[in-house]
């Protein structure tokens, strides 16, 4: 497909895909369940991290944390007692065990005394020029592991440009975050990151149509594909390129593509 014929077919698929229908079965659901701030920010960021494997098992896993939450994320950060820590025990979903989330509780306890949002975590290493969310991840994952206590074996559940993952979980939750979206699905409650500075977030799925429809020719699933896809649908919307993750997905996922 030559540029413009490809753009019309994303924006159909962008049409398509983008319907509330969509957070029912997406992890997306879980920071769905919550109107605070903080509480979707927090479940939402589970929900991230836990995004890999059967969509099902990721809901289900998330809910099961939050019940030992008292479904009260951002109280129980706060104001949990020793007592209340040992519910988190035996917690496991693949490879985040208990010891992750224990530290994931007390990254949160720390981040939430001091500020009223995660969106500084993300922002504070960022400049308002950046064309990415590159410093800004960079930035997050020496926050978050800034702990002296912080276990090591925690550190591969947060990725980073610097190791040139393709942070796809992260991108993920920071579409949800920042994303303005008049259909409801992407929450846009943080301002100071915008839309056009997101990265589209990319599985095997994304990729795979990706690939399929020329936008991306890089075949390792890392920082450099993220960056060719990304600049490749900034051509097609330059202030809100990741909503094609909704056609790239979608198509991916629904279809024989």
């Amino acid at each position: 497909m030559k540029n413009p014929e490809l753009k019309k077919f994303l924006d159909a698929n962008v049409k398509r895909y983008h319907q509330t229908d969509f957070i029912k079965d997406d992890p997306i659901c879980i920071p769905h369940l919550y109107t605070q701030e903080q509480d979707i920010e927090i479940a939402g960021f589970f929900a991230a991290i836990f995004a890999w494997g059967q969509r099902i098992t990721i809901i289900n896993k998330c809910k099961d944390l939050l019940q030992r939450m008292d479904n009260a994320p951002y109280d129980f950060v706060l104001n949990h007692s020793e007592k209340d820590l040992k519910r988190l025990l035996n917690f496991k979903h693949r490879t985040f065990n208990d010891t992750d989330l224990l530290y994931f509780i007390s990254f949160f306890e720390y981040w939430y005394s001091k500020n009223d949002s995660l969106e500084t975590a993300f922002s504070k290493k960022m400049k308002p020029k950046d064309p990415t969310i590159e410093n800004g991840l960079n930035g997050f994952r020496d926050i978050f592991f800034s702990h002296a206590e912080a276990p090591k074996r925690t550190m591969k559940h947060i990725a980073s440009p610097q190791q040139n993952s393709a942070c796809k979980r992260i991108n993920m939750y920071l579409r949800w975050m920042v994303r303005k979206d008049k259909n409801g699905i992407d929450f846009g409650i943080w301002n100071t990151i915008k839309s056009s500075q997101l990265v589209c977030p990319l599985d095997v799925h994304v990729q795979r149509v990706a690939i399929k429809l020329g936008l991306l020719h890089r075949e390792q699933s890392d920082w450099k594909a993220v960056t060719e896809l990304t600049e490749n649908l900034k051509k097609f919307d330059p202030v809100d390129p990741v909503k094609y993750d909704f056609a790239l997905f979608g198509l991916g996922v629904s279809d024989k593509f």
